[in-house]
């Protein structure tokens, strides 16, 4: 990473120098596409400095739950759980339904519950704290608990590799 950022920063120097030493020698659009790059050099290094994008507030780590990545593509595990076999787009293929199964095959009942009416029938913790007569605390506790879950058996099981 050290040897990337030293790199790009090698680059800029390089890019200065030539816009400084194009001034008065070409034409304005050469300036222009000289400092455009250096503008997106600098850019890049902030990036890989900071580990966040240039301009956010907020880093990955302080953002609310439902901006973060999520683990599973929302409309495969809709499919899923809508286990649906009409000419959707949205099928799922045979190998596709293992891999989902054997993602979620880790959780206790109750969290893939929690989890299933969460990502595969788009409830709200509140909703699903209403039909399953628990707390939104609870809910939310088991969908983390899902999550982290799912992820480490994402990270860990060659089955669901490809």
């Amino acid at each position: 990473m050290q040897d990337l950022l030293q790199g790009y920063k090698e680059t800029r120097r390089m890019l200065k120098r030539m816009h400084k030493e194009c001034q008065g020698k070409y034409e304005v659009t050469g300036r222009q596409i000289l400092s455009s790059m250096i503008r997106e050099i600098e850019w890049v290094i902030e990036w890989l400095e900071t580990g966040r994008r240039p301009g956010n507030r907020r880093g990955i780590e302080r953002r609310a739950s439902y901006q973060k990545e999520k683990l599973m593509d929302p409309i495969r595990m809709q499919a899923f759980v809508a286990r649906s076999t009409a000419g959707s787009p949205s099928n799922l293929s045979e190998w596709q339904r293992q891999q989902i199964e054997d993602a979620l095959c880790v959780l206790s009942e109750r969290e893939r519950d929690c989890y299933l009416m969460a990502y595969g029938e788009c409830f709200s913790h509140a909703e699903i704290a209403r039909l399953l007569g628990i707390t939104k605390s609870s809910v939310d506790t088991h969908i983390r608990r899902a999550q982290k879950k799912i992820s480490e058996r994402l990270t860990n099981s060659l089955f669901l590799v490809g």
